[in-house]
């Protein structure tokens, strides 16, 4: 193994480590530590929105050291490297995380999402149309990597686009803005003054779409 092949491992999995135990920690600390949320549930409900910040802050890192490093910003080569990697990471993340959802998609567990006759919220519906498009579009985008068919050339190029990719990322902001701007509203009910992960991720989402809209090529 050479040494830019061994830099760019070590620093995905800095990268991923450190993002990791960001999100896990802050989620451990709004809802067990300072929320009401029993720690039985640590294994399941808080580690399925754990896997989701950080599939989204990893997304941002992948689809915004480009744009970042277009704009002067100093982006480590190695940071570069490691964007496939990130990428590979953050859509397997997604894919558990989308698993996991619907498995706690329910009245029981999001009571806000749903009507007296357990139905969905207009809320949640378009959250979750919001989400299930962004996931569909990053399926699409990953496989473009992966395909060496000529007939394919001009799906990937569309795919891959500028234009494309920043309408695209907007129903991911969709998803989260549907999904919690309610509790956004509400600084009273933020645990231990800790803002919702939805509110993090949005501020999140917010900066590495700016950075994208302005240093994508």
């Amino acid at each position: 193994m050479n040494e830019t092949t061994e830099t760019k491992k070590s620093s995905t999995i800095a990268l991923v480590l450190w993002t990791m135990a960001f999100c896990f920690g802050y989620s451990i600390l709004r809802y067990h530590i300072f929320g009401p949320v029993p720690w039985k549930d640590l294994s399941f409900f808080t580690l399925n929105k754990s896997i989701c910040f950080t599939s989204l802050v990893l997304l941002i890192m992948n689809f915004g050291f480009g744009p970042a490093k277009n704009l002067g910003l100093r982006i480590p080569d190695s940071w570069l490297n490691a964007r496939m990697a990130i990428g590979i990471i953050a859509f397997l993340l997604v894919l558990l995380h989308a698993f996991m959802s619907l498995l706690l998609f329910s009245p029981a567990v999001y009571p806000q999402f749903f009507e007296v006759d357990s139905k969905m919220t207009l809320n949640a519906g378009l959250s979750m149309l919001g989400g299930v498009i962004a996931f569909i579009i990053l399926w699409g985008y990953n496989l473009s990597f992966k395909t060496t068919l000529r007939e394919d050339m001009a799906f990937i190029a569309f795919i891959t686009s500028r234009k494309f990719l920043l309408w695209a990322m907007l129903f991911t902001g969709a998803h989260l803005v549907f999904m919690g701007y309610s509790g956004w509203l509400n600084p009273q009910g933020w645990h231990g003054g800790m803002p919702p992960i939805s509110l993090v991720s949005f501020a999140l989402f917010l900066a590495g779409y700016v950075i994208n809209f302005l240093g994508r090529e």
